[in-house]
């Protein structure tokens, strides 16, 4: 079974590249457009990884990061970042909480899914 790929994002032009572009790398994935939702999916479902934006309605992306850390059963689900807010403080504390990669929109899609096959492998 391919690794699974959780989108967080409240920008639909923002989700549905990101699904095309894993889909097309062959990875199985899913979509949630607020944190709280995210934390359910994740819950429910424990995803390889997750694109994780930080300006999200109802909890944050940091927030979402943070909970995911501190839950022993999603400690290990790697996580990258893709946000708008690119200043050094806004990625320091992106890592600091756990982030395993920061990458700033707008973003190129060779950056991401080389990202992406580093922490979780390529299917193709």
């Amino acid at each position: 079974m391919p690794p699974t790929v959780l989108i967080v994002d409240d920008e639909l032009p923002v989700v549905s590249a990101l699904q095309f572009l894993m889909e097309q790398e062959g990875y199985q994935v899913m979509v949630a457009y607020d944190g709280e939702e995210a934390l359910d999916i994740m819950f429910k479902t424990k995803p390889d990884l997750i694109l994780l934006d930080i300006m999200l309605p109802v909890i944050d992306g940091y927030e979402v990061c943070e909970v995911c850390r501190l839950n022993s059963e999603l400690k290990d689900v790697k996580i990258i970042f893709l946000s708008a807010k690119g200043t050094d403080v806004d990625v320091a504390k992106g890592l600091f909480l756990g982030a395993d990669a920061y990458i700033t929109k707008p973003f190129s899609n060779v950056e991401i899914i080389d990202k992406v096959k580093e922490l979780v492998g390529s299917i193709n």
